[in-house]
């Protein structure tokens, strides 16, 4: 079978021609088999025929406009088979040729950067199309402000393959001071080589044995639209620039600028006005010191008077002995004996120490209110700063806790086993008041031994501080 030609997203029609060369009526089931089946029609897929007689089916071919069909020559081949005799099968054999088709996808990332002399980008291009290439990056810039290189410069891609490639963009110059600087550019993919031209379309028949023949007239095939196509290269795809940005920033930024002017006027002030005054106010400091010395020098010298043959004491003293004041010296300097002085004491409390008690309190379900008390000892004051109630049976009930006259909380034992309550500021109770643990049991629990309980048990300990009252 001659080969038929198509471009790939297009289509190619061709003909077969199926006769019964029999003696009895035949049915014939047409199928492609191969590598083009999955693009590949027979309309209709199932003839007819009476002895002699033949009809002839289309073959048509629509390759998808993708990487995964491979330009290139595909085998063909068409099953007919009988219904009566299926041993008699015949499978007439071609090729079909799949035109090249050229499309490259580009992408950059990141699509804007910052930097002060250059940046790095990274370019990924993809081969859309069927047939290998070797695809280079070129970029492009309106001016001479940035240089750009690629890394590597070329590469070969397979169909459908991708490949990244790392571009370096790098300013002409740099910026040393003012506002950032944003310099567009464009980076394009190209084949390195010529593109690959069509291959014009063929003409093709074929004929069939062994109880079938057929025999194949071809069509002109039919050119998907040339969308996006340059003139002259109806199977090149060229892809749209992708556009880049680099955002060039200056060495000294606007706001260095200003705390350095501002510096450099503090200082400028420094040395023109306050390092003047300092210097004069520390020299005028300086004598009026000097001055001051030199009068105190002459006042001691003018009262102080020498011993001599009239006055052979020297002078009048004071002195201070180790426990209090002294008191005048007589004549030559003498002092006075030990003085008087308060020593350590006061008036306090004592005895202060930590202290807990506990409140057993066993109750029968259904039976009277239960309560049970802790005494604070006379001459006492119990400071309370925390309180736990154990409920270790599970029992069901109300539990009244008071302290002297004043109820703290009422809790049904159903909602917890274990419960405590703290207090930063120590609760007081006066000597002789109780602490009060009231409950009133409707339903004993199960302790952990599994074993209902015959009636209820709680028990409450408050701890604190103990103290001695203060009288």
């Amino acid at each position: 079978m001659p080969t038929v030609t198509v471009s790939p997203g297009g289509t190619a029609t061709t003909t077969l021609t199926v006769r019964n060369d029999g003696d009895i009526v035949e049915a014939y089931t047409l199928e492609v088999v191969g590598d083009c089946a999955a693009w590949s029609t027979v309309e209709p897929a199932r003839v007819s025929l009476y002895p002699g007689t033949s009809e002839t089916v289309a073959l048509t071919f629509a390759p998808p406009r993708s990487h995964e069909v491979r330009a290139g020559e595909t085998p063909l081949a068409v099953r007919v088979l009988p219904a009566e005799h299926p041993e008699s099968v015949v499978v007439p054999e071609g090729t079909v040729t799949v035109e090249p088709f050229h499309e490259l996808r580009t992408e950059l990332e990141p699509r804007r950067r910052r930097g002060w002399l250059g940046a790095r980008f990274r370019t990924a291009v993809q081969n859309k199309g069927n047939t290998p290439v070797d695809v280079a990056l070129t970029g492009k810039q309106d001016g001479e402000e940035l240089r750009l290189g690629f890394t590597p410069a070329q590469k070969r891609l397979e169909p459908g393959e991708s490949a990244e490639m790392k571009l370096k963009v790098r300013a002409a110059k740099l910026i040393w001071f003012g506002e950032p600087a944003t310099w567009p550019f464009e980076v394009q993919a190209a084949e390195a080589d010529a593109p690959v031209e069509a291959a014009e379309p063929a003409t093709v028949g074929a004929t069939g044995a062994a109880g079938a023949a057929g025999s194949v007239g071809a069509k002109e095939p039919t050119r998907p639209e040339p969308v996006w196509q340059e003139p002259g290269s109806p199977d090149l795809l060229r892809p749209e620039p992708v556009p880049g940005e680099f955002l060039q920033l200056p060495v000294l930024p606007k706001w260095l600028l200003i705390v350095l002017a501002a510096l450099l006027a503090l200082l400028l002030a420094w040395f023109a006005l306050v390092r003047p005054a300092v210097k004069s106010t520390a020299k005028q400091a300086a004598t009026e010191a000097a001055q001051e010395e030199a009068a105190r020098g002459e006042q001691q010298q003018g009262s102080a008077t020498p011993g001599g043959p009239d006055n052979p004491a020297g002078g009048q003293g004071q002195g201070t002995g180790p426990d209090g004041q002294g008191t005048p010296g007589g004549n030559g300097g003498s002092g006075t004996g030990p003085g008087t002085g308060t020593g350590p004491g006061g008036t306090g409390t004592g005895g202060t120490q930590q202290s807990s008690a506990t409140i057993d309190v066993e109750s029968q379900a259904g039976g009277p209110e239960v309560a049970e008390t802790y005494q604070v000892p006379q001459g006492k004051v119990f400071g309370i700063t925390d309180l736990v109630v154990a409920n270790f049976q599970g029992d069901e009930g109300v539990l009244t806790i008071s302290f002297g006259e004043r109820k703290i909380t009422t809790i049904a034992l159903e909602t917890f086993r274990n419960q405590d309550y703290h207090w930063v500021t120590p609760i007081q109770i006066p000597e002789n008041a109780t602490v009060t643990a009231a409950v009133t049991c409707t339903k004993p629990g199960t302790p952990a031994t599994g074993t209902q309980a015959s009636g209820c048990h709680q028990v409450v300990n408050v701890s604190g501080v103990l103290s001695d009252l203060a009288r």
